[in-house]
């Protein structure tokens, strides 16, 4: 395997890196709105002109200017896309601490006014603002027109139940239109939307919900998931009993069932014809809070704000995604995951934004590209896990489908392995950016990934995101290229959390990100940056593998284990023992068919050998029942390690936060064995 097909660190002595894997062609580069934008902010702000012929430099001397001259990049942001001021800032950037940066002092503005401005453009009012696809798979559009309709209605309504600017709107839906339209109502009073999946049990969406003290309820009754009906109805008696904080509760009948007494309908509130009144908040008013995973506790409470999501995410799918009039936008999530969010922002940019309601492997595997396929979709977003799994299926989308309207696959909740790139490549279409992108629920946005005039390396990110002064920093905070070091952003984003909920003084928002560096954000993961500017993730620095002080994250060894066919998915821990010593076992999910014998285990401990250290084979190979995972997806590490340290499981990880918790009972029991017998 070359360097450039390895996600191990790189030294400057290594050979050069091999051809990119994808690269833009003229035409695509010229037309790219990236361009455009430098272009224009050349001439208006004085950014750097293109290099021309060479589109990394280009973007190389854009993002320096863009994180060096920070106020001026974000106030040509700003003009490029119109970003309408009810009330005029007086400068841009008051403050640039963090925490406590402090942009646009003086504005107001209204995220909804500009999500909807589309529909007020008379050729475009009747073209599909949404388009909700179930199971069936058949598209049904929501046009402009009647969007904007549904949400000056609700927004009426919300009023007339006394919502008032800051006042807290909660949704327990699934990704349907409704959710879209009560988190537009929502924003357009000045309230702050928070919602919840409705995979969520109760306890979980109590864990979110009661920190928050919503005072209305829009809920559905029930979702349909992998051709069955799940029914809600007693979870939300359980909701509505368990928040008293509540005026109101909004009966969305996905299911067909009655509104429950006390409650309104859906169809009752949002029938009328008001014109959407906006009220005028300040930039950094709340719009939204969303929840980190909580698995160790109470999920922390992130609140953004109206003015920072709207210019950081005009950027983002503006420039990043390339997003705009003409473009389908569809991202395979859920209303609990920060992606659904980011999904409903795709307004902004007058794309119609694709809702998709159902699961990711029904009736087959392929389920998501059929959506894309029917959808028209010219951007499809999905999870790095899905890939592998359509991968490992042996589904072949260029071959089954008609896929040639999407421009860009994107991946995103866990690094894209490089057989993920080569396989998005081979089976859904050579002539395709690849876009592998991180980011957080944190700033429900992107630090590094798609950046439309660049070439796609195998297993890399192409670039940190303008405005993000992205950087890899040793443990003396000194910033390192091709060596692995903790991402850090050293400098303000408008999207970074305004605060956390019922943190007061701010301890538990500093203690999460700026207690290592003091002023300067760490994020948690472990990256290389490459002399050439790309980006690698090696996974979680909280969850790292340190053997013989070699650090590695796991998700280096996952991307080596899991290209095995025998393993379905794996969980690496590493174990600081009391004596001193270091356990690194291997948990292995199989596929099935597959046994773990003595065979299987070689190919595993060679397969790490080789691709990335024999620092790091493992010490144990113990096959498990299944990973544990959040709610939105993500593996569980952390809580199992302290597991396997001796912690008993009502302290080790909060039960309302996990997918399965008989598996994480699993893994308790295995420690109590190994704890009687010995290692």
């Amino acid at each position: 395997m070359t360097a450039a097909h390895s996600a191990a660190p790189r030294t400057a002595a290594e050979p050069e890196q091999p051809e990119p894997l994808w690269s833009p062609g003229p035409g695509r580069i010229e037309g790219a709105g990236l361009t455009r934008f430098q272009s224009w902010a050349a001439g208006r702000f004085g950014a750097p002109d293109a290099v021309p012929g060479d589109p990394a430099a280009s973007y190389a001397a854009l993002h320096h200017w863009s994180v060096a001259e920070l106020e001026t990049f974000w106030q040509a942001v700003a003009e490029w896309f119109d970003v309408r001021f009810t009330t005029p800032y007086e400068r841009v950037l008051a403050d640039r601490a963090m925490p406590g940066a402090t942009w646009f002092p003086g504005a107001t503005l209204n995220y909804a006014e500009h999500a909807l401005r589309t529909a007020l453009d008379p050729a475009r009012a009747g073209e599909p603002a949404l388009l909700h696809v179930d199971e069936s798979h058949e598209p049904r559009p929501v046009s402009w027109a009647e969007l904007r309709r549904q949400v000056g209605s609700l927004a009426a309504e919300l009023r007339r139940l006394g919502v008032r600017p800051g006042d807290r709107v909660s949704g327990y839906l699934p990704n349907v239109p409704q959710a879209a339209v009560a988190l537009l109502a929502t924003a357009a009073v000045g309230g702050v939307w928070t919602s919840c999946a409705p995979d969520f049990g109760a306890r979980s969406v109590l864990d979110r919900f009661q920190q928050v003290e919503p005072v209305v309820l829009v809920t559905a009754d029930g979702y349909r998931y992998g051709g069955k009906t799940h029914d809600r109805a007693a979870v939300v008696a359980e909701l509505r009993a368990e928040l008293p904080t509540l005026r109101a509760v909004v009966h969305v009948p996905l299911l067909g069932t009655p509104a429950p007494e006390g409650a309104l309908e859906w169809e009752a509130v949002t029938s009328g014809d008001a014109e959407p009144v906006y009220e005028p908040v300040p930039f950094d008013h709340p719009l939204w809070v969303l929840y980190s995973s909580g698995t160790t506790g109470l999920p922390k409470a992130i609140v953004q704000s109206q003015g920072g999501i709207l210019v950081e995410h005009l950027k983002q799918l503006g420039l990043h995604c390339d997003l705009g009039p003409g473009d389908r936008f569809f991202w395979y999530t859920s209303t609990g995951w920060m992606m659904w969010n980011f999904l409903v922002s795709g307004l902004l940019t007058g794309t119609t934004v694709v809702l998709y309601d159902g699961s990711p492997g029904h009736p087959s595997t392929g389920a998501q590209w059929r959506v894309a396929e029917r959808s028209g979709a010219t951007f499809h977003g999905t999870s790095a896990a899905y890939v592998m799994a359509c991968r490992k299926a042996g589904v072949r989308p260029g071959r089954d489908h008609d896929l040639s309207r999407v421009k860009c696959v994107a991946t995103t909740g866990s690094p894209l392995p490089p057989d993920g790139f080569r396989w998005i490549h081979d089976e859904v279409a050579e002539d395709l950016w690849i876009a592998s992108v991180s980011g957080g629920t944190d700033v429900c946005s992107c630090f590094a990934g798609a950046v439309p005039t660049l070439p796609v390396h195998t297993g890399e990110l192409q670039a940190p995101c303008l405005g993000t002064d992205l950087q890899a920093w040793d443990p003396r905070g000194e910033p390192v290229t091709d060596e692995v070091g903790e991402l850090v952003v050293t400098n303000p984003m408008p999207s970074m959390p305004v605060r956390f909920w019922n943190d007061p003084d701010g301890t538990r928002y500093r203690d999460s990100y700026f207690e290592m560096f003091p002023g300067t954000w760490r994020h948690g993961d472990w990256i290389t940056v490459t002399s050439r500017g790309s980006v690698i993730i090696h996974g979680r620095s909280d969850s790292t593998l340190n053997r013989q002080g070699v650090r590695m994250g796991s998700a280096d060894i996952y991307e080596a284990v899991e290209r095995l066919p025998e393993i379905r998915e794996s969980l690496v821990i590493g174990v600081e023992q009391p004596d001193g010593g270091y356990w690194m076992p291997l948990f292995v999910h199989l596929a099935e068919g597959a046994v773990l014998d003595d065979s299987l285990r070689e190919k595993i401990r060679v397969a790490v050998r080789e691709h990335l250290s024999p620092r790091h084979v493992p010490d144990e190979i113990i096959e498990v029942p299944g990973v544990p995972h959040t709610l939105t997806g993500k593996r569980i590490e952390v809580p199992v390690k302290r597991l396997l340290q001796g912690v008993d499981l009502d302290k080790a990880v909060n039960p309302g936060s996990v997918d399965d918790l008989e598996l994480l009972r699993f893994y308790g029991r295995l420690a109590g064995r190994r704890a009687e017998t010995g290692p």
